[in-house]
């Protein structure tokens, strides 16, 4: 059977994000989005939610996303669902399903031209900061958590 996995997200940043090294020395940065979305419910109020998604960043692209982007800053992210799997300090097992991007852009403030942060192979323009891709996760030895 076919499958196809890609997300594609616009929303706010939350918090700062969060950057560490993996023990090989590689970036990884936690970003947390908000998408907002309103709409008309049967009553014809109006009725407001706000959906949060983890996204996790690899590699060059971490670091500028660590550099470049702040609390509140739009962006644009491209990349696919990720299943975490773990087991906690009390022997439970855990799991959360995020985003893990292959493409950040940062959407600037209104009137601002926004910076592309991405994995995609190629020369870099000045809008585009070219990242290394994300490293392969059957190490286990290489996951930050």
């Amino acid at each position: 059977m076919a499958s196809y996995n890609r997300v594609m997200l616009m929303g706010n940043l939350t918090h700062n994000p969060e950057i560490r090294y993996t023990p090989s020395g590689t970036a990884v940065a936690d970003l947390r989005m908000a998408m907002n979305e309103s709409y008309k419910n049967k009553a014809g109020e109006t009725v407001e939610s706000t959906c949060y998604v983890d996204v996790v960043v690899w590699g060059r692209q971490a670091e500028t996303s660590s550099e470049y982007l702040h609390k509140g800053s739009p962006v644009f992210v491209e990349g696919r669902l990720q299943l975490d799997q773990w087991e906690n300090q009390q022997g439970e097992k855990r799991s959360k399903l995020r985003v893990r991007a292959d493409r950040v852009q940062s959407m600037g403030s209104p009137g601002q031209k926004g910076t592309e942060f991405s994995s995609t192979p190629g020369q870099p323009t000045s809008e585009q900061v070219a990242a290394e891709p994300p490293p392969d996760m059957a190490d286990d030895d290489d996951v930050p958590f």
